[in-house]
């Protein structure tokens, strides 16, 4: 076993919760209005020239607003990143013509506030693991004769304990719906497994199957999206029964909605590293998605068709290889990250480039050498030989790359199996 220092965020309950809700409700108040104030002013800079305001922008036009006051400098800095953000993902789907996609919202309910997230980073915070306290710093606007600060008595689960962290590198106040919890994000020293071996896999991520896998000796695995598109159909129907969407009982729904895609992407990376480890994989080759919807001849976005494109933006690819990363460094299995230009219409065996071999949507045909495999596996192929390019084996175009095993997600038990086993 090897050490090694990774990020890691810890929730603690608020022993005192009585005695500072107050104090953590003004601060939940005031991040909500100047999040509004900087959404009208990236509308109002957007209306004028067309140009979507920065972070750093933001923080340039509403440093001397009297609401940046309301927080600590560093949490309002925050609050305007996180705006930023916001706006630049929902300008990413306007480009590529997702019709659902809204800008960010004001945060506010009729003429009442909702409490935001309020992040505390390494100048905003004290912390005192002896007697399990933090000290948050209150803003300039806010402080009164009593302190400038809040005082929180925490508790953590007990196998967590802050003095033998790393580091803590930032505390966060959440509003939880009925209290306010803490989270510290730390630098944290874990033993990690020696490498399980040398060998590759390729990781192609897609609409239809979330993730195709192609392993070194041959035989390739498929992870359907099928659960989670049933969760959007089902979802979407119950919000759109809502009478506002901006309801309580949409805002539970969407929460639902986002904890159970949470849960699934949690699920599907911890199965695939635990069948890297079975597999005795080093390297794990995924697909770099970043270029996926610019069209490479003339740089306009690629038309995927009215479904095609909605899902494509549905997609959590980036936060699904975030959580694949992590999972795979304690393993000691290294991610790396490839482009996937001409992986889907390439063979994987004889390198021909032929659009048309992908005579069906799961089906590869190479009319140069006759491969037959999956089509999403025979990318993923594809994307592993970029790192590890190996020989021809008859069994691989023919056999196991043509006939992968599928991998359901069960509901019944919140996990991974063979097809043939779930049956949920």
């Amino acid at each position: 076993m090897a050490e090694q220092v990774v990020t890691r965020t810890y929730t603690a309950s608020i022993r005192n919760q009585p005695q500072v809700q107050d104090d953590l409700d003004a601060l939940g108040f005031s991040a909500s209005k100047l999040w509004n104030v900087g959404r009208w002013v990236c509308d109002r800079v957007w209306s004028e020239i067309g140009h979507m305001p920065g972070h750093n922008e933001l923080t340039s036009y509403l440093k001397s607003h009297e609401r940046y006051d309301d927080l600590h400098s560093q949490s309002s800095q925050r609050v305007l990143q996180e705006l930023a953000e916001a706006f630049n993902g929902w300008y990413g789907k306007r480009r590529n013509r997702d019709t659902r996609a809204n800008p960010p919202k004001y945060r506010k309910h009729g003429d009442d506030h909702p409490r935001s997230t309020v992040t505390f980073k390494a100048a905003g915070f004290k912390l005192d693991t002896e007697y399990e306290r933090v000290r948050l710093s209150k803003g300039s606007n806010l402080k009164d004769n009593r302190s400038d600060f809040i005082l929180c008595e925490y508790q953590t689960r007990p196998d967590v304990d802050l003095s033998t962290v790393e580091s803590v590198q930032q505390a966060r106040a959440v509003w939880t719906g009925s209290e306010w919890e803490l989270h510290f994000v730390c630098k944290v020293e874990i033993e990690v497994s020696e490498a399980p071996g040398q060998k590759t896999v390729g990781v192609d991520l897609g609409i239809n199957n979330f993730a195709a896998l192609a392993y070194e000796d041959g035989h390739g695995e498929l992870y359907p999206l099928n659960c989670l598109k049933q969760d959007d159909y089902f979802f979407s129907k119950r919000i759109a029964r809502c009478d506002n969407s901006d309801s309580e009982q949409a805002t539970r729904l969407n929460q639902k909605k986002s904890r159970r895609r949470t849960h699934y992407f949690h699920t599907l990376s911890k199965h695939i590293v635990q069948r890297c480890v079975e597999e005795g994989v080093g390297t794990i080759v995924v697909g770099d998605l970043s270029g996926i919807r610019d069209e490479e001849e003339n740089g306009e976005s690629k038309n995927w068709g009215k479904h095609g494109n909605l899902d494509l933006h549905s997609w959590a690819f980036d936060r699904f290889t975030d959580l694949l990363e992590y999972k795979a460094e304690m393993e000691r299995i290294a991610v790396n990250d490839v482009s996937e230009c001409d992986t889907s219409k390439s063979c994987w065996c004889c390198g021909q480039k032929r659009k048309a071999n992908r005579v069906e949507r799961g089906l590869y045909v190479c009319d140069e050498c006759g491969t037959v495999a999956n089509a999403d596996v025979n990318g993923a192929e594809n994307i592993r030989q970029k790192v590890s390019p190996s020989l021809r084996s008859e069994d691989r175009s023919n056999g196991w790359l043509a006939q992968p095993s599928t991998f359901l997600f069960d509901k019944e038990t919140g996990a991974f199996a063979p097809q043939e086993q779930v049956t949920s």
